[in-house]
């Protein structure tokens, strides 16, 4: 990415108009906070006033006079302090539920974003990536708020007052302590946005490497157990951190050195300050308690000046940590519902395939082109071909995983285009060749597809898989915990739970893809029957590898590079000399007898 001043200038615009929609949404809390942090502000802006005066009058020769004329000053110090630090505390106290509603709201609209980005967005995209992206974003809004509306903001008011209050009195000073200020700032910009912010970008980019292949190796850690990887992955993780070690080393020594160049502009800064106060005193323009009021006046803007050149590295940081959340944002949804979808009422669940044209985005030819087939309701059929062939994307095209190029797809006569998404998939039950398990109990895996089922409802279900009976076995029955991905159970058990599931959902379209391939004889036969089970009454699809498992179906369709090629029931598909069905059966059987 270009690291050139327009887009670093974008992107901050970018970070702080996505923050200020956050704060839209809690206007009466960012006014009260900005109210607070103003007026205690100027309460730091008027306390040196007052010392000032204070000095004046301790002057005097007569002790007495002198005390009676210091009180007022003191009394009203005294008050703007306790102003300052009640006002301070209000702002301090709103910008805590400010945070953390706006990091709420961040986090649950980039998940739920991210949730309906299409399919091949997510089998793109590094799920430990994505995942640090927006816990890193998320944790940067809390940065971003205390810089923005707790530093910066009380900056700028302390600047702008400071210089309108010494100006008035003292025009020589005013612009002194203006032209000092804009010059100190700027350089901290510069220093933020055009020596730190890329060197920034760089490491989080890494950062977000390490994230990825971090989740990626102990996502696959049964392959690496498998292969005696171990070692592999961590030389392969050792290269990625050295470069993240080096890369970020360079950026906080950046950060290092311009911290220094900054100190060096404060003092140059103080110097130009404080030889201005003597040449107004020497010329009899300042008295000795003006001059303390303006040295007072000093410390009150170097500290806010010295925060300020942090603040702004902090800016920088948090709108580089930023960047990658707010990205996501703009990515395109992919598959989305459009204006007006209605929710899909089906009755039979008949499916209709229209010359439909289809390819996906990064493929020059169609995968296919103008393909119409019609499935009555209730109808059993069977997908099989060769590996690339469209049976995958057939399915896919029904749940509308992806928008078709040309032509539709109807259920029950229903555009599946102009339905909600929620409702087309709530018609429609999977059965994965690998099923995935959530990391919660059997009884939240099962009822995943009817939230709030009874316990009855959860164990019928299983009963029909035949799942109950290895579930009662386990020591906490439906409420042992699968693990991650469902890795304490066995295939078989895996897949009977995933049968469970789409036996509560009750939907009237099953998808089946090739859930026996894997099995061992037993498993296969208690998931076999719990299909058969399953399709009774419902409009089925089944992916077949093992042909052996469609030959009961009511009809076959056979895919090739996109196309139907053949069309029956098994019976009449063995008939047809040199047939596409026959030969991938007949080859089938070869290697089963062989094996």
């Amino acid at each position: 990415m270009s690291l050139s001043s327009p887009r670093r200038t974008d992107a901050v615009r970018r970070v702080v108009a996505f923050v200020a929609r956050g704060w839209r949404r809690r206007l009466p809390v960012v006014s009260g906070l900005v109210g607070a942090v103003t007026l205690a502000t100027l309460a730091d802006v008027m306390l040196p006033i007052y010392a000032g005066r204070l000095v004046d009058a301790l002057a005097g020769s007569d002790r007495a006079a002198a005390f009676h004329a210091a009180m007022p000053a003191f009394a009203a110090m005294t008050l703007l302090s306790l102003a300052a630090v009640g006002l301070r505390h209000i702002s301090w106290s709103l910008v805590v539920p400010l945070t953390l509603g706006t990091m709420s709201d961040v986090l649950g609209d980039s998940f739920a974003r991210v949730q309906r980005f299409s399919t091949e967005w997510h089998a793109s995209t590094f799920a430990g990536s994505t995942v640090r992206k927006i816990s890193r974003g998320m944790w940067a809004i809390d940065s971003l708020n205390d810089v923005l509306l707790l530093s910066l903001l009380p900056s700028v008011v302390v600047l702008a007052g400071t210089t309108l209050v010494l100006g008035l009195h003292w025009p020589a000073m005013g612009a002194v302590v203006g032209i000092g200020a804009l010059i100190y700032v700027a350089a901290s910009v510069f220093l933020a946005t055009r020596v730190i912010a890329p060197a920034a970008t760089l490491s989080n980019a890494l950062d977000t490497r390490l994230g990825g292949a971090l989740s990626d190796a102990i996502g696959n850690n049964a392959v690496v157990k498998a292969f005696g990887a171990e070692g592999r992955e961590e030389a392969r993780l050792h290269r990625i951190l050295g470069r993240w070690r080096r890369r970020t080393h360079r950026t906080w020594m950046i950060v290092t050195w311009s911290g220094t160049a900054q100190l060096g502009l404060l003092l140059a800064f103080r110097t130009a300050i404080v030889a201005t106060a003597l040449w107004l005193w020497w010329v009899a323009q300042a008295s000795p308690g003006e001059v303390a009021y303006v040295l007072t006046t000093y410390f009150v803007v170097h500290g806010y000046l010295r925060d300020i050149g942090g603040q702004i590295n902090h800016l920088q940081r948090a709108v580089n940590e930023m960047e990658e959340l707010v990205a996501l944002e703009a990515e395109p949804a992919g598959v989305a519902d459009r204006p007006g979808a209605a929710p899909l009422q089906v009755s039979g669940g008949a499916i209709h395939f229209e010359k439909v044209r289809f390819h996906y985005g990064d493929h020059g030819t169609p995968l296919y082109d103008d393909l119409s087939v019609t499935i009555p309701a209730g109808q059993r059929i069977g997908l099989v071909g060769r590996s690339g062939s469209g049976k995958t994307t057939f399915v896919k095209l029904i749940q509308r995983l992806y928008d078709v190029g040309g032509g539709r797809i109807a259920i029950d006569g229903q555009d599946v285009a102009g339905a909600t998404q929620a409702s087309l998939r709530a018609q429609v039950a999977i059965v994965p060749q690998e099923p995935v398990l959530f990391h919660r109990s059997l009884a939240e895996n099962i009822a995943y597809g009817r939230p709030g089922a009874s316990a009855d409802q959860i164990e019928r279900a299983a009963r029909l898989a035949n799942a109950h009976d290895f579930i009662a076995r386990l020591p906490q029955g439906y409420a042992t915990p699968v693990g991650e991905r469902g890795v304490k159970l066995s295939g078989g058990e895996r897949q009977r739970v995933a049968l469970a599931r789409a036996f509560l959902a009750d939907a009237p379209i099953l998808i089946l893809d090739e859930a026996t391939s894997s099995l061992d004889s037993e498993s296969e036969a208690l998931v076999q029957e719990a299909m058969e089970r399953l399709m009774h009454g419902r409009t089925a699809i089944v992916i077949a590898h093992r042909l052996s498992t469609v030959r009961a179906l009511d009809r076959i369709l056979v895919f090739d590079r996109g196309r139907i090629v053949e069309d029956g029931p098994h019976a009449a598909l063995m008939h047809r000399p040199n047939g596409a069905y026959r030969s991938l059966f007949e080859r089938q059987s070869v290697l089963a007898q062989s094996a």
